[in-house]
């Protein structure tokens, strides 16, 4: 298996072209960066608990139509699909109001992570949105450690989001997080958690991290790598909804890392991880020109003839 993403995955209601109307989109940060790695080829496994609902049963069946292996296949009854209603703005900007007290999503245990699978993966993905509180929690800290035990990358996306848990509470976490990771995806409206742009290199020494990414929306997004820090700018498109063009994005360089043969830190230099983030542009500024999150993820022939033009 070429990648496993841990954590939420959700129902995403987008607004309906009806006022006060919302559409059910299946979504997710993991679940939609797995499936946008899907589409660009390889295979994905993820790990995450769902609810025994109509809900769950509909993002299970999104994963499998999406040749996503499914790593916790049996639906849970002791908590329903976390929901995630979203608000949209000028310039396909959003907001969220997250219905999980809780969601079935942070039921994911320890004893759901399997070694075997771990040490017959690439990267591990997560983000702190599944950290959020026990026993998901301690399940992520589980898997790291195993991917550390076995070799393996590790990926991590900050993804705050303060309706669900304190800076103080997600800080306090993230902190503990930082020395398992090998790539991190981090916003610019989240470099708090990290002390600023300037004190990167400086915090990546620390916990040896080999990359760090910083979105910077329609932008694009900054590298820190090895040294050497880069912007490759994002594409002018008009966006219509950003529900899951970070997660696009992400997936997108993922992927491209994973094309390149991107197996260990070794394989790591300033060209492929500069064509990465290239392609993650250009898979972020594919989503954002459509509705919803998973439905509007590019594909590898999507990507590669937008960069073509």
């Amino acid at each position: 298996m070429d990648i496993i993403c841990m954590g939420e995955m959700l129902i995403d209601f987008t607004p309906g072209k009806e006022e006060r109307s919302y559409v059910c989109n299946p979504g997710g940060a993991p679940a939609n960066a797995c499936i946008a790695i899907a589409r660009s080829g390889l295979e994905t496994g993820f790990l995450g608990r769902l609810g025994n609902d109509d809900f769950g049963k509909l993002l299970k069946s999104t994963l499998e139509q999406n040749e996503v292996k499914v790593l916790c296949p049996e639906l849970t009854d002791e908590a329903v699909t976390t929901l995630a209603f979203v608000t949209l703005y000028e310039g396909g900007e959003r907001s969220f109001t997250f219905v999980r007290k809780p969601g079935a999503d942070i039921l994911l245990t320890p004893a759901d992570v399997s070694e075997e699978a771990i040490a017959n993966t690439r990267i591990l993905h997560a983000g702190s949105f599944g950290m959020s509180a026990d026993p998901s929690r301690e399940a992520h800290f589980a898997a790291m450690e195993l991917a550390k035990k076995h070799g393996k990358l590790i990926s991590y996306d900050v993804n705050y989001r303060n309706m669900i848990w304190s800076f103080e509470d997600a800080k306090a976490v993230v902190d503990r997080v930082l020395p398992y990771v090998d790539l991190l995806k981090i916003s610019d409206e989240e470099l708090n958690f990290v002390g600023g742009e300037e004190r990167i290199p400086e915090m990546m020494k620390e916990n040896g991290i080999s990359v760090v990414i910083e979105t910077l929306g329609a932008k694009g997004a900054r590298f820190f790598f090895d040294g050497h820090s880069e912007t490759v700018e994002g594409h002018k498109v008009k966006a219509v909804d950003a529900t899951g063009a970070g997660d696009a994005f992400w997936g997108g360089f993922l992927a491209k890392l994973l094309l390149c043969g991107v197996n260990t830190t070794a394989d790591l230099s300033v060209d492929v991880v500069r064509d990465a983030l290239k392609y993650g542009n250009a898979s972020g500024g594919l989503c954002v020109q459509k509705m919803g999150g998973i439905p509007a993820l590019p594909t590898r022939a999507d990507i590669e003839a937008f960069l073509a033009e």
